[in-house]
């Protein structure tokens, strides 16, 4: 009887060819799994590219919806930017992919799956950590780092064996979801360069934006975004229409080098405009309702678990001892945020919230305001003494 291994399945040239060579080189059956996480393909064309290679079932799964409440909400609530610019939107996903493989193999009583990641990336590490947590008894092949074949040997490969292939000259690696598209490869690899506009598809140049400026206003419960512009929207609906909105104005465009978890530095760019959006607008709301203490130690919380889901550790446990303490901050965040879209820039312009610690009676330079301003004298004696004293003691020091 065959051994039977199930592949994450994408429809690209990597995993196509992986059906071919796994059926091959070890006279398996292969069963192959689709998540759609929002990457806009046609699930029913990938199932029949898959059935026409020869797999022997395969199952298309609509995890949309549980990618956002269960991993785009956490990461919102969290302000979630790695180094300061990438909304973790591909790191997002892969952990969801993860389970959904785990899943599968114990329903189809598999002990073997695989993954079409190089040995470059990070998503590697994503998949095989959360994969061996989840079911440490499966085994996990990676058949393109093992393989190590090249963009054309695959090609030729994919000729050889009758598997249709894609005749577009796009020399880019393109992995997409609600969250976010990434781009990698082809003249992007020279960090010198400016990206060529055929990189985007979800933005357009800020140069051609619309001439007029935009305003959404993005009401936030418990941390989370639930409706715009006074409309209540289902998640995956409102990540969708944002997308659009802000792509529209050319916001979500970003290009940086970025730090890999296997060491190398990585020219990355990425289009994110909800996420982009919606993580300014929390931000912002945060500030206006927690105390100064919450928001700094909140920072520290924030950066740690984003470092935490870039680097393939969604299910150690200390992601969600930090998620309680983030989620016991969102109580508070609640409320609307008004941000203007305008020429590739987007900027909070307003904001309200029954959980305000604004008190304008406070912060008014009106003579009516019912801050004494007296205090501050004192205030300022106590807070600058350990300086003083430590100044003073290095001038002694000096002239001895």
């Amino acid at each position: 009887m065959k051994d039977t291994i199930l592949l994450a399945y994408s429809g690209g040239l990597d995993t196509s060819v992986l059906v071919k060579w796994l059926q091959e080189k070890y006279d398996a059956d292969l069963i192959t799994i689709t998540l759609d996480v929002g990457q806009q393909n046609d699930l029913k064309k990938v199932e029949e590219k898959a059935k026409k290679i020869g797999v022997k079932k395969h199952y298309s799964i609509d995890a949309k919806e549980e990618f956002v409440t269960d991993h785009v909400f956490s990461a919102i609530k969290a302000n979630a930017l790695y180094e300061g610019k990438y909304p973790v939107s591909t790191a997002l996903a892969r952990p969801l992919i993860a389970s959904k493989i785990v899943e599968i193999a114990g329903k189809e009583e598999v002990s073997t799956v695989a993954h079409g990641c190089t040995g470059k990336g990070n998503d590697q590490v994503r998949f095989e950590v959360t994969i061996k947590a989840l079911a440490p008894n499966l085994k996990v092949m990676a058949p393109v780092r093992e393989w190590g074949l090249t963009r054309d040997e695959e090609m030729k490969f994919a000729k050889t064996n009758g598997i249709e292939i894609s005749h577009s000259s796009n020399p880019y690696s393109i992995d997409q979801n609600l969250w976010g598209r990434s781009i990698e490869c082809g003249p992007l690899e020279n960090p010198e360069q400016e990206p060529p506009e055929d990189v985007f598809e979800w933005t357009v140049p800020p140069e051609k934006a619309p001439d007029k400026p935009e305003y959404v206003t993005i009401k936030f419960e418990n941390g989370v975004p639930c409706a715009m512009n006074g409309i209540n929207l289902h998640p995956v609906t409102l990540i969708q229409t944002l997308n659009n909105i802000a792509g529209k104005h050319g916001i979500g465009r970003i290009d940086h080098m970025e730090d890999r978890l296997v060491g190398i530095k990585s020219r990355e760019v990425y289009e994110c405009p909800a996420a982009m959006v919606l993580l300014e607008a929390h931000k912002d709301l945060e500030k206006m309702v927690l105390t100064r203490h919450q928001v700094f130690f909140k920072q520290q919380v924030d950066a740690q678990w984003t470092l935490l889901v870039y680097t393939g550790l969604w299910i150690d446990p200390l992601r969600e001892d930090l998620e309680a303490f983030i989620d016991k901050t969102q109580e508070r965040v609640c409320g609307e945020v008004k941000v203007k879209l305008y020429k590739g820039g987007f900027q909070v312009v307003g904001r309200t919230s029954p959980m305000s610690l604004y008190d304008k009676n406070l912060a008014t330079y009106d003579l009516q305001t019912s801050f004494n301003q007296s205090w501050s004298e004192g205030f300022i004696e106590l807070w600058g003494l350990p300086t003083r004293v430590s100044h003073i003691l290095k001038t002694k020091m000096k002239k001895n």
